[in-house]
């Protein structure tokens, strides 16, 4: 069963705080190529610590060259994204960069960089990744609850 929405949810001032976060977080992923920052809710309480990559996107309208952190989910040789910002009213600035310019890099743990291509998943692949998504990170399906729009599921398939 969702929880009840946050007070303050579809604030602008939430978005920003997200965009924060992940600016502080970028730097010390890189830094330690992982060590730090690649796992998401640690600690006693949760089932098991998420995985997280970095996404490197690309402006559709400045061209400038941005790095997200994300939750992922790996299925084969491919890796799954979610369009969440934590049940935001819109979707978020990466995911209408990673439609516009698709072809990008991701960091993963003791990885460098690999190379992918990002497409939308189908409602048939969205069907059959999202409980898999829910069972990685339960507030995926808070998120959708608090939001009217559809989350994107986002496939990054290898090339």
């Amino acid at each position: 069963m969702p929880k009840e929405k946050p007070n303050g949810l579809d604030s602008p001032v939430t978005a920003k705080v997200i965009k924060l976060m992940a600016r502080a977080h970028v730097p010390v992923y890189r830094l330690t190529n992982g060590r730090i920052g690649s796992k998401w809710r640690i600690g006693a309480g949760w089932k098991k610590p998420v995985p997280v990559l970095l996404l490197d996107h690309v402006g559709r309208k400045s061209g400038t060259e941005f790095t997200t952190p994300l939750l992922y989910l790996e299925d084969g040789d491919r890796l799954v994204i979610v369009a969440s910002q934590g049940g935001l009213p819109k979707n978020p600035q990466w995911f209408h960069n990673l439609m516009a310019n698709p072809d990008t890099a991701v960091a993963l743990k003791g990885e460098r960089r690999r190379e992918v291509r990002a497409r939308e998943a189908t409602p048939e692949e969205r069907a059959a990744l999202w409980p898999r998504l829910v069972d990685l990170y339960a507030d995926f399906e808070n998120y959708q609850a608090w939001t009217d729009r559809e989350i994107p599921v986002v496939i990054l398939d290898p090339r």
